[in-house]
C-alpha cells in the first residue's frame, strides 16, 4: 500500500471521516467493500477540494441516501468535464493562432436568461433604483452581461455551478426564486 495514501487513511480515521473496518493481527488497518465505497465518494468531493468537515455532513447526513450522494458527485464531475473540454479546446485555439482563452461557464444566451430572471423576480422598488442608475433596463443589461463575462466573474461562476451539480440545476434554481425570498435577501426583512 502507497504510505501516503496510507497517511490519509489514519487521518480519515482520526477525524472519523473513515473507520477501518477491522485490523489485522499484525496491526494493519482493514477496509470492507463498504469503507472503500465511502473513501472513493470521499476522493470524488476532494476532486472538488471540498473540506473535509464538509464531507463528513454529506456522507453522515441520514437524509441523502448512497445513490443521491453519487447522483450529486457525477454532476459536479459531468460539470467539472464539460469545463475541462472547453478549456482544452481554448488550448488547441490558442496552439492553431487564435489567442482568446475562454473561460466561460455560461454563454450569452443564458447570461441573458439569467438577466431576465433576476429582473423579474427582483422587488419592483429595488428595480426602479437599478433602472434609475443604469438609464434604461437595455444599459443595465449591457452592463450586467459585460460584468458576469468576466473571466474572475466566471471562474466564480464554476464554483457555484459544481455546488449545484452542474448548470442545469443551478439555472433551475435562479428560474424558481420566489420574490420574496430574493425581497428578504436583498432588503434584510
Amino acid at each position: 500500500m502507497n504510505p501516503f495514501i496510507f497517511k490519509k487513511f489514519l487521518y480519515y480515521d482520526e477525524i472519523g471521516l473513515l473507520k477501518p473496518t477491522d485490523k489485522s493481527d499484525a496491526g494493519y488497518q482493514l477496509y470492507d467493500d463498504k469503507a472503500l465505497e465511502t473513501l472513493q465518494q470521499i476522493l470524488f468531493f476532494r476532486e472538488f477540494d471540498i473540506p473535509l468537515k464538509e464531507i463528513k455532513a454529506v456522507i453522515e447526513n441520514p437524509a441523502l441516501e448512497r445513490n443521491q450522494i453519487l447522483q450529486m458527485q457525477r454532476k459536479m464531475l459531468a460539470a467539472k468535464k464539460e469545463r475541462m473540454e472547453r478549456l482544452i479546446a481554448s488550448i488547441d485555439n490558442i496552439l492553431k493562432g487564435d489567442n482568446q482563452m475562454d473561460f466561460a461557464v455560461f454563454s450569452k444566451t443564458e447570461m441573458e436568461e439569467m438577466f431576465q430572471s433576476m429582473f423579474e423576480h427582483m422587488p419592483g422598488d429595488i428595480r426602479t433604483i437599478a433602472v434609475k442608475e443604469f438609464g434604461s433596463v437595455e444599459e443595465w443589461k449591457k452592463h450586467y452581461l459585460k460584468t458576469v463575462s468576466s473571466e474572475k466573474m466566471q471562474k466564480g461562476y464554476a464554483k457555484i455551478v459544481a455546488w449545484y451539480g452542474g448548470k442545469d440545476n443551478y439555472l433551475s434554481a435562479l428560474r424558481t426564486l420566489p420574490a420574496k425570498k430574493l425581497q428578504k435577501a436583498t432588503t434584510g426583512g
